[in-house]
């Protein structure tokens, strides 16, 4: 044992499981290679985890923390600015390599959903927190006036974290998202605003 703290040793190997993702992708990943990137022996990392789904467990929790402090509801602005932030951190393109390769490894991490409850409910919380937020943004929206009165709230929330996901998709299989944030500010114009014939804020 080190004199390491708990939490010091769970972010070093957050770390560690997220830069060996990069580097060997979900399906090709060992526990030895996280265990490489900690720079520490393998026994040492099972002493934290039993196995690498127990450690890819913990790193969406992980992941879960991080996206609810960067995606959430600014809470300044109009409603209409507020949903199209909030959409934009949500989408997030990525710019760094590493971070591409981690959206691939996850993409392989959510094939795992449909055969495994404890993957399925983790991905599930990262899709009803961004339909919870993007609810209540459209919601104040519907109640200022700022939105059409018919705007139902929940169905709107569905749709957005539907083409949010189908972005995320489009951009690991095809290399991009073009159009996806125009066309979400085109529905937010057409579909929410209470006034059509104001100027859109693009």
């Amino acid at each position: 044992m080190t004199g390491d703290s708990p939490s010091t040793s769970t972010d070093d190997i957050m770390c560690a499981t997220y830069r060996a993702l990069c580097r060997h992708g979900y399906a090709d990943l060992t526990m030895q290679d996280i265990a490489d990137e900690w720079e520490k022996s393998k026994p040492a990392l099972h002493y934290h985890y039993d196995t690498k789904r127990g450690l890819l467990l913990a790193f969406l929790d992980h992941l879960f923390d991080s996206y609810t402090d960067r995606v959430a509801d600014p809470e300044d602005g109009s409603p209409r600015e507020r949903l199209h932030a909030l959409v934009a951190a949500a989408l997030d393109p990525p710019r760094a390599d590493t971070t591409r390769e981690l959206r691939t490894a996850l993409f392989e991490v959510k094939a795992q959903a449909p055969h495994d409850d404890a993957f399925r409910e983790r991905l599930e919380r990262f899709d009803r927190y961004l339909h919870d937020e993007i609810r209540g943004v459209v919601g104040s929206g519907v109640e200022s006036g700022a939105f059409r009165a018919d705007v139902d709230p929940d169905e709107t929330a569905t749709l957005l974290v539907t083409l949010v996901n189908g972005a995320h998709s489009r951009r690991i299989v095809l290399g991009d998202d073009a159009g996806v944030p125009e066309a979400i500010r085109s529905f937010v114009a057409d579909r929410l605003v209470a006034n059509r014939g104001a100027p859109t804020d693009r």
